[in-house]
């Protein structure tokens, strides 16, 4: 199953989280050193909901953004 949006389309997207150190040059330092990069997942908000879908009920992966905005029509 994987982490993909019915609708939208929406998918894990891959990142870096970069750990700094030392005083920026512009606040009197130095300058600021990067000590480590790690790579990262955001996984999108997937929620299995009940949607109605051409006069039908199912079930469906679909992000939080979606059901908010209001593009899909929850089954009661």
């Amino acid at each position: 199953m994987s982490r993909v949006c019915e609708l939208c389309g929406k998918h894990v997207a891959f990142g870096r989280m970069i750990a700094r150190r030392g005083l920026p040059k512009k606040k009197g330092g130095i300058g600021l050193k990067t000590t480590g990069i790690t790579r990262r997942v955001f996984r999108p908000n997937l929620q299995r909901v009940r949607v109605i879908q051409g006069g039908r009920v199912r079930r469906a992966r679909v992000c939080t953004a979606c059901i908010r905005s209001g593009r899909i029509q929850k089954a009661p």
